[in-house]
């Protein structure tokens, strides 16, 4: 990876990348500066040889509060048509590297996770939450669309189309009985094992074969505007291709010799 973030905190273990917004003192808000880092962060990640899955994560007990208010809401006020669509094209630019960076994402959320950083908590391939965990798409609330950096496209699609209306037309929170019941959230843990969890989660992950996990993140996202007929031509071809690596063959050779297999991601 690049040189450490500025405007993030970011730390690397065991092919494990945890990153976190780092103002807990506002509940983690977003920034001109923090968006644009982490849309080159996650475009980066392509090519991380070092990262097999990233934990999204809160701090001090927050996830995000969404694009900061006087660092970001204000200015947008007194902004020209221009700007303000090189804004929101550069905000859709972060779910789509984070769509598109081929490492599973996992989001641990915690206490607050509205507006862009309820966006970030659904632009990730998983999400693990505290009973804690409130969730709003509040951007009718502040006088805009629901429609924000992808919500009508990704949020029905995880929690079906009527309940995704409701959240983006009211901007009500959801409340973590809620992500749960209704597939947001994978599971819910208490805080105190939040990150346990999640870090558990991501070392099963990259225990797997990392080049087969970069191919089903890529067919999930792209099957998305395929037929039936056209996904499962793509699928044929990626696995066609998977069926081409080591990792293929340490898989059949652990078998046959009644072992577990161990994946080297090539």
């Amino acid at each position: 990876m690049r040189n450490p973030p500025q405007h993030f905190h970011c730390a690397i273990s065991d092919r494990i990348a945890t990153i976190a917004l780092d103002r807990p003192e506002r509940k983690n808000p977003l920034t001109f500066d923090s968006y644009a880092e982490l849309r080159d962060w996650f475009r980066d990640l392509v090519y991380a040889e070092d990262v097999d899955a990233v934990i999204f994560a809160s701090n001090g007990g927050n996830f995000s509060s969404g694009g900061d208010v006087h660092d970001i809401i204000g200015p947008l006020t007194r902004m020209t048509m221009k700007e303000l669509l090189t804004f929101t094209r550069m905000t859709g630019d972060l779910v789509k590297a984070m769509v598109n960076c081929g490492k599973p994402v996992i989001a641990a959320i915690d206490g607050i996770c509205v507006g862009a950083g309820a966006i970030i908590a659904m632009a990730s391939d998983m999400r693990i939450a505290t009973p804690e965990a409130k969730t709003a798409f509040l951007f009718t609330r502040v006088g805009l669309a629901g429609c924000d950096m992808g919500a009508c496209a990704i949020l029905p699609r995880i929690i079906g189309q009527g309940r995704a209306a409701e959240l983006l037309y009211t901007g009500r929170s959801m409340s973590a009985e809620e992500g749960h019941a209704w597939g947001f959230h994978n599971r819910l843990v208490p805080a105190q094992d939040l990150t346990a969890e999640a870090r558990s989660l991501a070392e099963r992950i990259v225990a797997g074969p990392n080049f087969a996990h970069m191919m089903t993140k890529t067919m999930l996202a792209q099957e998305w505007s395929m037929s039936i007929e056209q996904a499962i031509e793509a699928e044929a071809q990626a696995q066609a291709i998977c069926m081409q690596t080591g990792d293929f063959e340490r898989a059949y050779a652990a078998f046959v010799a009644k072992e577990k297999p161990v994946f080297e991601g090539n």
